[in-house]
């Protein structure tokens, strides 16, 4: 469907939205004349709809800055969305989610932007807590059965200073709030069944009040498996475990206990260069070798070379003691991180797999403390935390049995720990309808320095060898992260705000730096340069972000149109060294440093009629234009790109649907649109605007004997089939080399879920 298909089928909806309201007044005012003897006096109409998104801020602040998805919210995603964070926020404006298996049970072949900018570069909390891991940098958004949530609330522009952003939060940031241990005892089931075999089985007891103490306990359980819709192997199983305890401790104090644990095994989907992806009706499929075939070159493109298993387990106590005007709030916190990854891949020149092992285990604490003085509040808080990343590769080669050979370590150093050191504060009031905060962060990591190593061979046995020139310093990376806004309230259905905050990202991407010095060691030695110096180019990633919007509500409407513009600087970019000859290329050799720029403007519009208790109309789209400010050089040659649209963000995105209800029969038909974007800085490799259409049906009955709140729940994703690219595996700066997959194709999905 093209452009403008989609925004007439947009008009139609909203001229659907405003008919069916005025209808509804005009049928209020005409009983209120015949009751007034020919008399028109219009009332207020009060509507009752499905609430989808609401603004949000954070404690011991009086401006909204964020936009939270209730668990309304949250349902509209379906089966899909219980299994992914970003998948459940997508239907938020400025934020595109995109995935390639119809379950989202695929761990990190997935793509999140946040108006433009790439979802790894943000923060993920619970309740404040970070998540978030090494190679990739960012957030682990699978960890988590979305059941245990009430809310997720999502920040794009100015990001709240007590929330523990760990590497960064240039992409925005996300705060899931925990479905705590309820007041009363209660059982969910959910037992779901799915095209490709897809089945999941979740289970949640929550024991209510119990003892003289009121001690509350939840405990969830949930089992999800698929098979791949193409090619061989299958995803998961994934086991994830959850636990929530809280404890009153007399009238002001509560010490609450959270703790989740996940695992999953699965195979990859296999990618697409761009000319198989403009060809999708022959390569749609196109996916990894079933079987060995003897041959190593083909054989390292087999299914079970290319896999992946993870294992995230994380823990936090909250307490939390409070006074009439004042709290303080105290997070301890662990967090443990074992994953494997192999990959099929061209080892020192002879085809292979290459084994990425992830041993990651993080420590730390958030403490805060507020005050409310009646015209004013004060928040003050610290974040303390250190991690030990261990992050290595291992080398095999492909014998022509199908076995593998030892080839040593790929990537080796040993390091220290790192920390994070981060104190915040607020102040905030209001002054009858105005009102105001302002806030700062000091944020500052220290990395550890490393001793590097390198396989040799002697004897031909794979031994690691001291190497000086691959150790790195120790380095401090600091930076102040302001944050303010403003809020005016002309009436209780007219408010306008705006925001301002500086975000950041801490340097990442490590492995490209030394895989490539690796690479070209001998070249790099020649011309006096050491890996150190190439890491001395790296720095924090900035962005500078300016909200203004208006939020218009009725009891039929509400509407949130924000205009935000954005400054980026110290982005990770491509330059070229003519010190160092590539020997792959003949060309001088290029490498990442944060030298980059770009700059972005762009509107978003959230909107809900409330036609009725029956029916709920949401448009949501957004227009980003955010570009490359200033060219590009790679391998010597200088690209024109100043002014093109960064790569693999679409300009024009929507989001829009009904939710139309009859009795218990709940239909929701939704569109998603994503605009054309493009592969490459240049621009040569474009990849088509797409639409999709999905649809849910669902029937409740508040009672069946024992039963209680029994669902039945239909889901058709995709009803049409559409092929389409959905994730293009691009960093910013990409000239070429992308690869690209297949969105997921029409799938169906059913559920029955209960509460006793």
């Amino acid at each position: 469907m093209d452009g403008f298909k989609v925004f007439s089928f947009i008009g139609i909806i909203i001229c659907m939205g405003m008919t069916m309201v005025f209808a509804q007044t005009q049928t209020e005012a005409d009983k209120t004349n015949d009751e007034n003897n020919g008399m028109v006096i219009l009332e207020e109409i009060v509507v009752e709809g499905a609430k989808l998104i609401i603004p949000t801020k954070q404690a011991g602040e009086t401006v909204y800055t964020g936009t939270e998805v209730t668990r309304k919210g949250m349902e509209l995603k379906g089966e899909k969305g219980k299994a992914n964070v970003y998948e459940s926020i997508s239907i938020v404006p400025g934020v595109v989610f995109e995935g390639i298996d119809p379950g989202n049970m695929v761990s990190e072949q997935n793509s999140i932007r946040m108006r433009g900018v790439r979802g790894f570069m943000g923060a993920m909390t619970v309740d404040g807590i970070p998540n978030y891991g090494g190679n990739p940098m960012g957030p682990r958004a699978y960890v988590y059965d979305m059941e245990n949530f009430d809310s997720i609330a999502v920040f794009k522009g100015a990001v709240p200073a007590d929330l523990g952003v760990g590497v960064g939060d240039r992409g925005g940031a996300v705060e899931l709030k925990p479905r705590w241990a309820q007041d009363t005892f209660g059982i969910a089931l959910v037992s779901s069944y799915g095209s490709f075999d897809l089945m999941k089985m979740f289970v949640r007891v929550d024991s209510g009040k119990v003892g003289p103490a009121d001690s509350r306990l939840s405990v969830s359980y949930s089992c999800t498996k698929e098979d791949k819709w193409k090619g061989p192997g299958d995803l998961g199983p994934r086991h994830n475990a959850n636990v929530t305890f809280v404890q009153p401790m007399g009238k002001y104090m509560t010490i609450s206990l959270w703790g989740n644990y996940n695992t999953i095994h699965h195979y990859k989907y296999r990618s697409l260069s761009y000319e198989q992806a403009k060809d999708l009706d022959d390569y749609y499929k196109y996916d990894f070798n079933g079987g060995l075939t003897g041959i190593p070159g083909e054989d390292m493109f087999y299914y079970k070379f290319n896999e992946e298993e993870h294992t995230n387990c994380d823990f936090f106590t909250l307490i939390n003691a409070h006074g009439k005007d004042f709290s303080v709030v105290i997070k301890p916190y662990i967090t443990n991180e074992d994953a494997t990854i192999r990959d099929g891949a061209n080892i020192q020149n002879q085809p292979g797999v290459q084994k990425r092992t992830r041993d990651i285990v993080r420590k730390g604490v958030v403490s805060q403390i507020s005050i409310d003085l009646s015209m004013i509040k004060a928040t003050a808080g610290y974040h303390f935390e250190q991690s030990d990343m261990n992050i290595y590769t291992q080398n095999y080669w492909i014998q022509n049995d199908g076995s593998l050979l030892y080839r040593g370590y790929g990537m080796y150093t040993t390091s220290g720990d790192t920390f994070i050191n981060s104190p915040y504060g607020k102040l905030a009031g209001e002054i009858k309808n105005f009102k105001w905060q302002v806030g700062v962060k000091y944020f500052r990591f220290k990395e550890s320095d490393s001793r590097g190593y390198t396989t040799t061979y002697p004897g031909s046995v794979p031994a690691l060898t001291r190497a000086p020139d691959l150790d790195r310093d120790e380095r401090i990376y600091d930076i102040m992260l302001p944050t303010m806004g403003v809020s005016y309230s002309f009436t209780k259905y007219f408010e306008v705000y705006s925001s301002y905050g500086k975000n950041f990202i801490r340097p990442y991407a490590y492995m490209p730096l030394q895989n490539l010095y690796n690479r070209l060691r001998t070249q790099f030695q020649a011309a006096g340069i050491t890996l150190n110096d190439l890491f001395k180019g790296y720095d924090i990633e900035q962005s500078d972000n300016v909200d203004v919007g208006v939020r218009i509500k009725r009891h039929y409407l509400e509407i949130n149109p924000t205009v935000f513009v954005s400054q980026h600087k110290n982005l990770l970019v491509n330059v070229t060294d003519s010190r160092v000859t590539d020997s792959g290329t003949g060309k001088a050799v290029s490498y990442q440093q944060n030298a980059g720029k770009a700059k972005g403007y762009g509107c978003e519009l959230g909107t809900s009629i409330f036609v009725s208790r029956w029916a709920t109309i949401f448009v949501n789209p957004t227009y980003n234009h955010l570009v490359y400010d200033g060219n590009s050089t790679y391998q010597g040659t200088v690209y024109d790109n100043d002014g093109r649209q960064i790569v693999d963000t679409p300009q024009w995105v929507v989001l829009a649907g009904i939710i139309g209800k009859y009795k218990q029969l709940e239909l929701v038909p939704m569109l998603r649109y994503i605009g054309k974007r493009y592969g490459d800085i240049m621009h040569h490799e474009q990849i088509d605007a797409y639409s999709v259409f999905d649809v849910k049906v669902s029937y409740c009955k508040d009672k069946i004997h024992m039963l209680k709140n029994v669902t039945f729940s239909l889901e058709f994703d995709n009803i049409f089939n559409k092929k389409y690219v959905s994730v293009i595996n691009a960093s910013d700066d990409t000239v070429s080399g992308t690869s690209y997959y297949a969105g997921a194709p029409f799938s169906v999905k059913g559920s029955v879920s209960c509460m006793f």
